[in-house]
């Protein structure tokens, strides 16, 4: 796999991103339909043509990456994809541990993406 940079992140400012759009989440909307609120913070898929981009941090292999998903009904694609910087390691472990799983990023995690996608 070809991995991005943090520089190549600013090509998706304009995209509408999901910030505190969960993975799990985002499989109850898009491939669970029906099994979410109208009233909840994100609403329901109503079509093939609504789409949420949002960040990950995939924690699954030796070598964890952010990744900003692209998710439809239909599809999912990564946009940008990156190994999680190495001044975010001690956050990392200090969120999450050795626990294994793609998550939402943190809160530091997402200021560091903030940073370089407006810059």
């Amino acid at each position: 796999m070809q991995y991005s940079t943090a520089e190549e992140l600013k090509k998706f400012s304009s995209l509408p991103i999901e910030w505190n759009l969960d993975p799990a989440d985002a499989v109850t909307l898009y491939l669970e339909w029906g099994n979410n609120d109208w009233h909840a913070e994100h609403p329901p898929v109503r079509s093939k043509d609504d789409f949420a981009y949002y960040f990950v941090l995939d924690n699954w292999t030796d070598e964890p990456t952010l990744r900003l998903v692209m998710r439809n009904s239909e599809a999912t694609e990564d946009l940008w994809v990156m190994p999680v910087p190495d001044e975010l390691h001690d956050e990392m472990n200090n969120e999450f541990g050795a626990l294994k799983g793609v998550f939402m990023p943190s809160d530091a995690m997402k200021d560091w993406l903030r940073e370089r996608i407006h810059a």
